[in-house]
């Protein structure tokens, strides 16, 4: 489910991002997407290519990993994030839910530390 006033588009942050043409309302679900679940193995492999900057450690030991559909891969990063993602583990599923208010026409960020306001550094240089 991915709610039809969310579009991709290009963002001043990095690439491509995920927008709002309608104004949100805090805790709003916005996206529950399937996901594909890798073995270590398999997640290791995918991490040295491309893919690797779009995949989710996956599991409660986080030693798997995981594809996300829908628009789920797409959302950027921002330590201040106005969204946050919830894993369900049980129903391979990915849900993204609104953490305030949001604008039409606003880019919508997670914080890929999987809390919305989690400073820690990245393993990567986010922008």
């Amino acid at each position: 489910m991915i709610l039809p006033y969310l579009i991709v588009a290009p963002s001043g942050k990095e690439g491509r991002g995920v927008f709002t043409s309608k104004a949100l309302r805090a805790n709003t679900v916005i996206e529950i997407s399937p996901v594909i679940v890798l073995s270590a193995k398999e997640r290791k492999a995918i991490e040295s290519t491309k893919m690797g900057s779009y995949i989710f450690e996956w599991g409660k030991t986080k030693k798997l990993g995981c594809v996300a559909l829908g628009y789920v891969s797409l959302y950027n990063h921002d330590y201040t994030a106005n969204c946050e993602y919830e894993m369900d583990f049980d129903h391979h599923l990915i849900s993204i839910k609104t953490v305030r208010g949001i604008k039409k026409g606003e880019e919508l960020f997670i914080n890929y530390n999987a809390s919305p306001n989690d400073k820690t550094k990245l393993w990567f240089d986010a922008k």
